[in-house]
């Protein structure tokens, strides 16, 4: 019967594996996530995006200290932003009902456009600021030195 044996000296040591880029390459995908759309590490908001009802955002973002909130009442845009958000989730469900019942109920209407919009209310508060910051605010862009593991912000107070 042959043995296996195994000898330790000649193993080799594993390969460090490289470390995986700290930040989201793309836009689209860090806009998802509610990252900060300066560095696309950072947090936008303080919990997940399932919570319905801890929809609080940070002020600065926890890696690269970018301010949210750029000046004050700056997030009264958002408010346009989700208004077209929520014109174009009750006119689907408009259209969705109509096709799909045929009814001119005007209370099966009001049911059936105002529980997604109540449902969705998160959803449009949130990503009604992620995209104002992402593609409707100039001068925020991506900065790729801000996304270093190691990166200082000369801005923190220490």
């Amino acid at each position: 019967m042959n043995t296996l044996t195994l000898d330790v000296n000649k193993m080799q040591p594993k390969e460090a594996t490289p470390n995986p880029a700290p930040y989201t390459h793309s836009a689209v995908k860090a806009a998802l996530h509610c990252k900060c759309p300066k560095c696309r590490t950072g947090n936008m908001f303080t919990a997940g995006s399932l919570g319905l009802f801890n929809q609080e955002m940070n002020k600065n973002c926890s890696h690269c200290g970018f301010q949210f909130e750029i000046e004050p009442g700056y997030f009264y845009v958002a408010m346009f932003i989700s208004y077209a958000m929520n014109v174009a989730i009750l006119v689907t469900c408009a259209v969705a009902t109509y096709i799909l019942t045929g009814s001119e109920n005007p209370w099966l209407y009001l049911v059936t456009i105002l529980l997604p919009s109540l449902l969705l209310s998160p959803f449009t508060y949130r990503y009604s600021r992620v995209v104002l910051l992402f593609w409707l605010t100039p001068g925020v862009h991506f900065e790729p030195e801000r996304a270093k593991p190691d990166y200082h912000n000369p801005f923190a107070s220490e």
